[in-house]
């Protein structure tokens, strides 16, 4: 029996740990948990509705990076008024969205300076967000649904590895035992709104964490999406950062 979620996942910045790379040093994994009614409903038609209006179709894939960059399929944002009005458009469309965000952010350098034996920082992000995506979902009595978990493609052994790393965790590595996940890998090419709802606030996420106090209208947009603790706080609930 499945449950009334659907969680999609994606990523910012490497995982590797040979080679940090500045000035973005860490690892961002985000689960974006949506209601399937909510987001059949009223998410997928809000962001068809956005891609209609900026592009006249809806084949554009939202992508964090090309949007910031504005090249490729974005490269009309280099237009200063139109890029104002696409923004606020994201904005508005991710601000009304019902969705709750659970998110883990891996510090690379921290992790390779306290640790002999660090572990991959996916797989530590990834074990961190199963167990707080299990605990919302108990929350709203669907503990002991299956829950499909939706990821990109990566590459064949990339894929393999996060494979047998997931299986490994939802068998019972974590703090909870037995977690009634499955995982889905989606094509890069799949235009999938909940996919790209991910992206769009995993890099935010990860910016906030290396300059709070710096600006971050994206950030100030996704923080009420994250889970919350009984008396409102983010840390260790909707937000894991490690070490």
């Amino acid at each position: 029996m499945f449950s009334d979620y659907i969680v999609y996942v994606d990523e910012s910045g490497d995982h590797g740990l040979v080679s940090i790379q500045e000035p973005y040093p860490i690892f961002v994994l985000s689960f974006c948990i949506f209601k399937k009614e909510e987001y059949r409903r009223t998410v997928v038609p809000e962001f068809l509705n956005l891609k209609f209006n900026f592009f006249g179709h809806d084949v554009v894939i939202l992508h964090s990076h090309e949007i910031r960059k504005a090249y490729g399929q974005f490269k009309v944002l280099v237009n200063a008024p139109l890029r104002l009005q696409f923004i606020e458009a994201i904005d508005s469309a991710l601000r009304t969205a019902p969705f709750t965000l659970v998110a883990a952010i891996i510090d690379k350098k921290k992790l390779r300076e306290e640790y002999s034996s660090p572990g991959n920082p996916y797989e530590i992000a990834l074990r961190f967000c199963l167990e707080r995506t299990f605990s919302f979902l108990r929350d709203q009595n669907q503990g002991s649904l299956r829950t499909p978990i939706v990821v990109e493609c990566r590459g064949a052994a990339e894929d393999n590895s996060l494979e047998l790393a997931f299986r490994r965790i939802v068998q019972g590595d974590n703090r909870w035992g037995v977690l009634p996940f499955d995982i889905v890998f989606a094509d890069k090419k799949t235009n999938s709104t909940g996919l790209q709802i991910a992206d769009l606030v995993s890099h935010p996420t990860g910016r906030h964490y290396l300059s709070p106090t710096q600006t971050n209208h994206a950030y100030r947009t996704i923080e009420p999406k994250f889970r919350r603790s009984p008396s409102g706080a983010t840390d260790g609930w909707g937000l894991k950062v490690f070490p």
